[in-house]
């Protein structure tokens, strides 16, 4: 019997795409493809949620005019006015929403890494004048805006500063350590 999962790989494998991740605030100014596009907002679409509820609403961008309006609407991420593309993440107002928004965004950027765009999590509150801007009806809050871009200089992927494993990773109870 074989295992089909080694003998597909993707562009980058899933570790390889977590390991290199970084957050990426300044963007080439090229066009992302439609289908690289689509398949972001795809992982997106496909991450799982609590009792299948799927509480998330994805509003794709690419209005100059509107990222800019985005970019001064986000203190944290004005940067967002110069990505090619962002897709503003909505949910409904559940008790799951924002843990099964948050996985999903997460799917959405190792999505776009594989394919060597960059992007980073702007926002997580303070983005209600976004609900206006953008149409978005009042029973959903606006959790993330996701500027995505080709970034604008070359990043060493991997070079993190990370805890080391020992200092995070416990085995079965707190203060034990797993080597």
């Amino acid at each position: 019997m074989t295992n089909r999962a080694s003998e597909t790989q993707g562009p980058k494998d899933v570790f390889e795409a977590i390991r290199t991740l970084l957050a990426v605030r300044s963007y080439q100014n090229t066009p992302v493809p439609d289908t690289v596009i689509r398949r972001i907002v795809e992982a997106g679409r496909l991450t799982g949620s609590g009792m299948n509820r799927q509480p998330w609403h994805f509003i794709v961008i690419r209005d100059a005019e509107t990222l800019r309006q985005l970019g001064a609407l986000a203190s944290s991420g004005p940067y967002v006015a110069q990505a090619p593309v962002a897709i503003v993440v909505a949910t409904d107002k559940t008790r799951f929403a924002v843990s099964d928004a948050s996985r999903a965004i997460q799917s959405m950027l190792l999505t776009a890494w594989a394919d060597s765009v960059g992007s980073n999590w702007v926002g997580f509150g303070g983005l209600e004048k976004v609900k206006a801007l953008l149409d978005i009806p009042a029973g959903l809050d606006v959790l993330a805006i996701l500027p995505f871009g080709y970034p604008a200089r070359t990043l060493e992927g991997g070079k993190k500063q990370r805890k080391p494993l020992r200092e995070v990773t416990h085995l079965e109870r707190y203060g034990r350590p797993f080597e």
